[in-house]
């Protein structure tokens, strides 16, 4: 299969210079235009033959089995890379032509996420061992995309950020306000905004490792007078809430179910409401999910393009008051998660294995890289029944977000401006 695989690399690589060890243990290089370089070893026959027919699927299992083993390097520079030389001829070579159809063909079907079935592919993921959080991500174990208004701040204080930039465009603006949390994690959205905005919050969630974590804290940080948990499925929902928030769980939706979920959000949100839905998306068109990806990490998993996402919002009834693009906001965020992933990673292997500590490295590298390389964004929709819920400029969103640093520097004895505080950003500023 070497006779297969050599062509199409001699014209895959345009970009940099990658260097083969074949099984034999011969050398080959490939070059391009100058950039990047990596080494890396194929330890096994059979490894080059599924490169060489499915690479978006054997080039991660090469890595995770031992048959593809960087040399000189990490695997974040071997698929640093790669991915840069995706948009090359080989992506018109008949194989993978066929291939990509077919990943189309079927999406719908990977993507159809029936109630039972979403709580079989979130367990897949999210009921591993809670420790494992706890050693990549921040001290409030917030599992998305981070805020980074200046650029240079700590997770910490990214993630304290994300939650004061999107609590902002809630409009908590009174207390006890009702609020759903769609997809509360372990528990940090629904926490901040009933300790920080004095909300009354019901998180759902359909991991039965992040429920019982959610509801430990509440009952710890004495809030579960305010906070409540439960394991539920978005579509069960009948009550009426003042406020709805969903923040990294569209991506689990499915876009055949794209409708029902905004069905429901209209269904549930009361008539002067604000809902906030943020999730990953795509800027370069509607596509389907890397096999890879879907197989390991998040089964039944795809990230939208928003004309995929806005008809279904046209069709519930719903009014789209304000749509914010955060492009590089998550590979920021996950390069954070790597290199703290790095750090951690004999405490890792501890709680399982060799292979699934490859496996995650190879998932935290490609997801860092689609955001740097592939086109993949975060969007915030903020959508209401009555367009005039909200006020007719989105400056009271920068007031809200500014005043609430303030507050929480002056609470921590800083000086406004330091530490997450975003006293330095201008007023309508484009995220990046």
């Amino acid at each position: 299969m070497r006779a297969i695989l050599d062509p199409i690399l001699r014209r895959f690589i345009v970009l940099g210079r990658l260097t083969v060890r074949w099984p034999d243990g011969q050398l080959t290089t490939y070059t391009g235009e100058p950039g990047p370089e990596a080494l890396m070893a194929l330890r096994s026959s059979a490894a080059v033959r599924r490169i060489a027919l499915n690479p978006a699927l054997a080039v991660g299992e090469a890595y995770m089995d031992g048959d593809l083993v960087p040399v000189d390097c990490t695997i974040h520079d071997v698929l640093d890379l790669l991915v840069i030389n995706l948009n090359s001829e080989t992506s018109s070579l008949p194989v993978y032509k066929f291939r990509a159809a077919l990943k189309r063909m079927t999406r719908a079907l990977a993507q159809f996420n029936p109630a039972s079935r979403s709580r079989r592919n979130v367990a897949h993921h999210y009921d591993l061992n809670g420790r494992l959080y706890s050693l990549f991500l921040d001290r409030d174990r917030q599992y998305s995309c981070a805020y980074f208004p200046r650029g240079d701040e700590t997770l910490e204080e990214a993630q304290v950020a994300k939650k004061r930039h999107i609590a902002s465009k809630l409009r908590l603006d009174r207390p006890d306000l009702t609020v759903l949390d769609i997809g509360c994690g372990w528990g940090g959205m629904a926490l901040t905004l009933a300790r920080d905005y004095g909300a009354r919050v019901t998180g759902i969630t359909l991991s039965t490792e992040q429920l019982d974590e959610a509801r430990a804290r509440a009952s710890a940080e004495g809030l579960a007078d305010r906070v409540t948990f439960e394991l539920l499925d978005y579509r069960s929902l009948h009550r009426c809430f003042d406020r709805i928030v969903s923040v990294g769980m569209f991506e689990h939706v499915g876009v055949g179910h794209y409708r029902t979920f905004f069905e429901v959000t209209k269904r549930c949100l009361a008539p002067d409401g604000i809902a906030l839905l943020h999730a990953i998306g795509r800027h370069t068109g509607p596509d389907a999910t890397n096999p890879w990806i879907a197989k390991y990490i998040f089964p039944g998993g795809y990230s939208p393009a928003l004309s995929e996402v806005l008809p279904a919002i046209e069709k519930s009834g719903l009014v789209t008051t304000d749509i914010e693009i955060l492009r590089l906001h998550y590979a920021e965020t996950l390069r954070h998660w790597r290199r703290r992933f790095a750090a951690n990673r004999d405490a890792i292997m501890g709680l399982y294995d060799e292979r699934f500590c490859r496996m995650f490295e190879f998932y935290l590298s490609g997801s860092e890289l689609a955001f740097r390389r592939e086109g993949h964004m975060v969007f915030q929709i903020q959508l209401a029944r009555d367009q005039r819920a909200v006020p007719l400029s989105r400056d009271y969103m920068v007031d809200t977000e500014r005043k609430a640093a303030a507050s929480a520097c002056a609470a921590a004895g800083l000086t406004h401006g330091q530490g997450s505080a975003p006293g330095s950003e201008s007023r309508g500023r484009t995220s990046e």
